[in-house]
């Protein structure tokens, strides 16, 4: 069974004061023995009421109320979710949580997740059910990998600027344990790199001449929805590349175009029409 471990707000955390060093340290003792115990699942702190907001709805319709809110007992400063066997357990942690916090003087709340077995079975219970099993079935994240034949480097340089990423990582094979297995004139060349963009990943390497097949059957989307900004995109991707679909007004698109890259990479730049004006094939 899973519990809310509350910690309540508080003049101090009402105020924005962040927790010491200290007091994180003994938070992360906390946290790790309850880690290592297999019930800590994640906790969080909470900005100031005054960063957030509150919605009242009235006959249907919602009020948006900004922050600060009520007084500071009756808000949450943050929280943890722990998986345990009983509520017995969930309290035995919850009287150890750091004496520091607060001078000793912090207020908490534990309260029990509900579950699907508490509601009688019925329609809504089994589309909840099923959405459970589907979000299950999802990883963390989907990212791109490109693979290239020596041009990594200078690509992801290329794509980071153009779509205004980030560069996260860009490791040469002369970093990593496998420099000594890698030939002389190619250890420069990039074992694993990573731009993200708005979250996303976009992942690239190199490979050695006897071992790069060229991307087949796969390209990357980009969705714009200003058609200037979009076709300036795509005619930097153009240049050395190979245009397979010129960029212009399609069917389902205000505008679209698919081109490969100097560098091998296949792309479509998509701008979408809103669904009420699309025509019909």
């Amino acid at each position: 069974m899973k519990f809310m471990l509350i910690r309540r707000a508080d003049a101090d955390t009402e105020q924005g004061r962040l927790p010491s060093d200290a007091m994180l340290q003994e938070m992360a003792s906390y946290n790790e023995r309850m880690a290592s115990d297999g019930v800590f699942v994640f906790g969080e702190g909470l900005r100031p009421s005054r960063d957030g907001y509150r919605i009242n709805f009235h006959q249907g319709e919602p009020e948006i109320v900004e922050g600060p809110l009520a007084e500071p007992d009756a808000l949450i400063a943050g929280f943890s979710v722990l998986d345990v066997d009983s509520p017995e357990e969930a309290l035995q942690w919850a009287r150890q949580w750091p004496t520091m916090d607060g001078d000793g003087n912090a207020r908490l709340e534990l309260r029990r997740f509900c579950e699907l077995a508490d509601f009688e079975p019925g329609p809504g219970v089994e589309r909840h059910r099923q959405l459970g099993e589907r979000l299950a079935r999802q990883p963390r994240q989907v990212n791109t990998h490109l693979v290239f034949e020596g041009q990594c480097r200078e690509a992801m340089a290329f794509y980071a600027d153009l779509l205004g990423g980030e560069e996260e990582l860009m490791i040469p094979f002369s970093e990593t344990p496998m420099a000594d297995d890698v030939p002389e004139a190619t250890r420069d060349r990039i074992a694993h790199s990573v731009i993200r963009i708005r979250g996303h990943r976009i992942m690239g390497c190199d490979m050695n001449a006897e071992c790069y097949t060229p991307p087949t059957g796969a390209r990357v989307q980009l969705e714009y929805d200003d058609i200037a900004h979009a076709e300036q995109v795509f005619r930097q991707l153009s240049a050395g590349g190979t245009i397979h679909m010129p960029f212009e007004e399609t069917f389902w698109a205000k505008a679209f175009g698919m081109v490969e890259d100097r560098y091998g990479i296949g792309w479509m730049i998509n701008v979408e029409k809103p669904a009420d004006q699309e025509d019909s094939p």
